[in-house]
């Protein structure tokens, strides 16, 4: 059985998503601050009226903020209660994967991202994080 994911970068690391929860791919939208968010907010986006949360994944995986050359895309997926753009530095292709290719993610993989994954995909040169939306939207208790 296939599964289509669409993949996206953060960092030097290769994330995927499935094809269904994507709602669209936007380029950098216009974002309006949140006082007291946690940091991993971003802003709100207005998007044709409905007002979407933007979450930092950089920032939510601990990864180092985005470089200055990297405008970064919108990755807005649809969760069970809620839509949510999730900002990432680029988005790629999509991939059709069979089951053979899945497994549990590596126990090596640091805590912050084994949380938003369920698990990995082998490909020919790489392997591909398959990011579990929900845990990724769900955010971490601020540390004071």
């Amino acid at each position: 059985m296939k599964k289509q994911v669409c993949t996206f970068t953060l960092d030097d690391m290769l994330f995927g998503v499935d094809v269904p929860v994507i709602q669209e791919v936007l380029r950098p939208q216009t974002m309006t601050r949140v006082p007291l968010a946690p940091s991993v907010v971003r802003g709100l986006i207005n998007l044709r009226g409905q007002i979407l949360t933007a979450i930092d994944l950089r920032e939510r995986l601990g990864l180092p903020p985005t470089p200055a050359d990297i405008s970064g895309m919108n990755l807005v997926v649809r969760l069970p209660d809620e839509t949510v753009s999730f900002l990432v530095d680029d988005v790629g292709e999509v991939l059709d994967l069979s089951e053979d290719q899945f497994e549990e993610s590596p126990v090596t993989l640091h805590r912050s991202i084994s949380d938003v994954t369920s698990g990995v995909y082998k490909l020919k040169d790489r392997l591909l994080l398959l990011l579990n939306v929900t845990a990724a939207a769900t955010l971490p208790a601020e540390r004071n």
